[in-house]
């Protein structure tokens, strides 16, 4: 048996099977590889031709296994230095994890974090390996029961296969859902900080070049995030085994009546504010990141302004692009349409400006086929209607420098799930969203799964870059996380998902996203209302044509 390994720089030629760590040499920079285009962990072993590609925390593909390790060591760690507790991984501010602690008499102090971060720290030292081990569900439960993870047996339950693979650690066992490193020595760079009343946990990402980012507390985020986790555990949704069951017993009508029903009180909520100083408000100013339903949105908020008496105008930010041929390049040299400077930031102050002033105004049209603006409709606004923009970009001052800060109302609106696959595996938010933007592509442009991820890592760069930090001058944050959607979203984003061949570069991100998704029961879209949020994304909105 010969077989040929091709590296970045060299070709190598084997007679047996070899394993990726043997390759590296002992570089701890290296956390997984890419063989013939799949991700693989450094323990897996080569033995046909292939072409072999490392990856380091810089790279997107592989963060994510050394942010399931570092859940993993945490979990070691703690439960080395308190045996009874127990605690909840979700994602939170700063990019971090935070641990909440769910033991009712356990109060989180600088002494614990002091004990865990010093034991994980030691087990980074001694440097013990992660060992994969293959069991059958029945072990699976055995194990779980005696470690008390009743969560995890839960889900189980939904899991498709007959088998788990567990990593053993020096005696620890779990099971985190994902590739690991191979063992703690790689785990060097994170960083723990009490955050009342639980831990943060941050660690390098890859659009940080692979360093910790500095850590910014943003209260508002953190707020919605808590309040997101109280409605789904009060509701029985905050797990996936949750969610499930709530199909099963309630069925498909109460469920997503369930859910839409908190959209409405939201709407209402949000009516009301607006309405109680509609006497100063001139500007509805809607943001938010890619694929959280803010056309939806905005159309629906409308419609609760209008039963209040209120006769809100909107104006489209996307007529105001700068003709194709000036538009700002980013680093690849391709236009950049996720920045405000693609935008004529002057022409919009002064067309907003002179509307609130009574003015008439000739508004643009930005056509796309030709890229570039053509005239669009003549407006006027009556005294006292106020106008919602919504776009990215729709909360940055730097729109609206011209009007008063008393006369905006700032509304910020992004899915905040709070859903866990067991206490100590979260569902990523990003994930959502890119899922809702693969369907929505391939409902309405035909577009290929391959050309939405293909995209996706420079509309993430733009979100850090403009669209995070408006959050926090927000009047309202709107969660717009429907939990029914992702039993929805199965149905249309696996066979998409499906065909992408494994030769793909987008094929391990495809794989990730098929595995969590086949936890959740599907359902059929048949009661979804025409106006719901998720009428954006699968099609059938009652505002499509608006």
């Amino acid at each position: 048996m010969s077989f040929t390994v091709k590296l970045k720089d060299k070709t190598l030629n084997f007679d047996k099977k070899i394993s990726l760590l043997s390759l590296v040499e002992g570089n701890k920079d290296y956390i997984a590889a890419k063989v013939n285009n799949k991700l693989r962990e450094l323990t897996y072993e080569v033995y046909y031709d292939a072409e072999v590609e490392f990856l380091t925390v810089k790279d997107q593909a592989s963060i994510k296994i050394y942010e399931t390790s570092i859940r993993y060591l945490f979990a070691m760690a703690a439960e080395r230095t308190f045996p009874h507790l127990k605690f909840r991984f979700s994602y939170n501010v700063s990019r971090s994890i935070f641990v909440q602690i769910l033991n009712s008499n356990t109060r989180i102090d600088t002494s614990m974090v002091k004990k865990i971060d010093e034991e994980m720290r030691r087990l980074v030292e001694a440097d013990i390996p992660f060992k994969r081990i293959i069991i059958n569900n029945e072990k699976a439960i055995s194990i779980y029961k005696e470690r008390g993870f009743e969560d995890k047996i839960e889900t189980l339950k939904y899991r498709p296969e007959k088998t788990v693979h567990f990593y053993e650690c020096d005696g620890y066992m779990n099971y985190m859902y994902g590739h690991m490193v191979p063992s703690t020595g790689y785990l060097r760079r994170f960083s723990l900080r009490l955050y009342s009343p639980g831990i943060i946990i941050q660690y390098p990402r890859s659009e940080c070049n692979g360093n910790i980012p500095p850590f910014e507390d943003a209260p508002t985020f953190g707020k919605t995030l808590k309040e997101a986790h109280k409605w789904a555990k009060a509701t029985g949704v905050d797990s996936v085994a949750g969610l499930n069951k709530m199909v099963e017993e309630a069925g498909d009508i109460e469920f997503i009546n369930l859910c839409e029903a908190k959209h409405s009180r939201m709407l209402c909520e949000l009516g009301e504010l607006i309405e109680k100083d509609i006497e100063n408000i001139r500007l509805i100013c809607i943001a938010g990141p890619s694929s959280s339903g803010k056309t939806t949105f905005a159309n629906r908020l409308r419609i609760e302004l209008l039963s209040r008496g209120i006769k809100p105008i909107r104006i489209s930010i996307d007529d105001y692009y700068l003709p194709r041929d000036m538009a700002p390049l980013d680093e690849n040299g391709e236009p950049d349409l996720e920045s405000m400077n693609a935008l004529d930031v002057p022409l919009f102050n002064q067309n907003i400006l002179d509307l609130i002033q009574g003015e008439e105004v000739q508004l643009p049209k930005f056509d796309f086929k030709i890229g570039k603006r053509v005239p669009g409709r003549v407006l006027k606004v009556p005294d006292g209607t106020p106008i919602i923009i919504e776009g990215i970009h729709a909360l940055n001052d730097q729109m609206t420098t011209l009007i008063p800060k008393h006369q905006k109302f700032k509304i910020y609106i992004a899915p905040q799930a709070q859903i866990n696959l067991d206490n100590h595996n979260p569902i990523s938010l990003t994930d959502l969203r890119l899922l809702r933007r693969i369907v929505r592509d391939k409902q309405f442009r035909n577009a290929s799964a391959e050309s939405t991820m293909q995209m996706w890592p420079s509309v993430r760069k733009g979100e850090f870059t403009w669209i995070y930090k408006t959050q926090e001058g927000a009047d309202y944050v709107f969660n717009s996380f429907l939990p029914y959607e992702m039993c929805v979203m199965r149905k249309y984003a696996l066979p998409v998902l499906q065909k992408i061949d494994v030769d793909s570069p987008y094929y391990t991100l495809a794989e990730r996203l098929i595995k969590f998704l086949k936890y959740f029961k599907e359902m059929d879209d048949t009661w979804v209302p025409c106006n719901s949020l998720m009428r954006e994304f699968i099609g059938g909105s009652c505002y499509q044509d608006i």
